[in-house]
């Protein structure tokens, strides 16, 4: 692999994870503002998201994962559709930070429910990631 593609593959990670974390934050600004947390909850501080979590519903904590999957989706499919060469490999990276991300979140918030963190972990990073790939190999061959 030539200097010039690793310049381009490290690009396309870092557009992939940009475009993919702008996602991420918009939906969960919006599943905030969709679906409000319990009262008393600071969603800009953790140890109140902890304290709190078994006041959330379902889909007050569907509203993240879907934040994360989507993410993890579009910065792929962004990352792969960018890059010139080893699409899959570009993407891939996109699910490993996203899922570096979703670890650290889950050793933050060590009360949320197992179900909840299975969910995260195994289906909205490393899926979605090739997913997005998929979708990118589709519309750019």
């Amino acid at each position: 692999m030539s200097l010039e593609s690793a310049m381009l593959g490290t690009s396309a990670v870092v557009a992939g994870a940009v475009v993919g974390g702008m996602v991420n934050m918009g939906l969960i600004v919006a599943g905030s503002q969709l679906l409000p947390p319990p009262p008393g909850v600071d969603i800009n501080d953790v140890a109140s998201i902890d304290a709190h979590i078994a006041e959330y519903s379902v889909a007050q904590l569907l509203a993240p994962f879907f934040a994360h999957a989507l993410g993890t989706l579009v910065g792929a499919f962004v990352a792969a559709l960018v890059a010139p060469l080893r699409r899959l490999r570009v993407a891939l990276a996109i699910a490993v930070l996203f899922l570096a991300g979703g670890i650290m979140a889950v050793s933050m918030i060590p009360s949320a429910p197992l179900w909840f963190d299975a969910l995260d972990l195994v289906v909205a990073y490393v899926p979605m990631a090739l997913l997005g790939a998929r979708l990118a190999a589709r519309l750019r061959p």
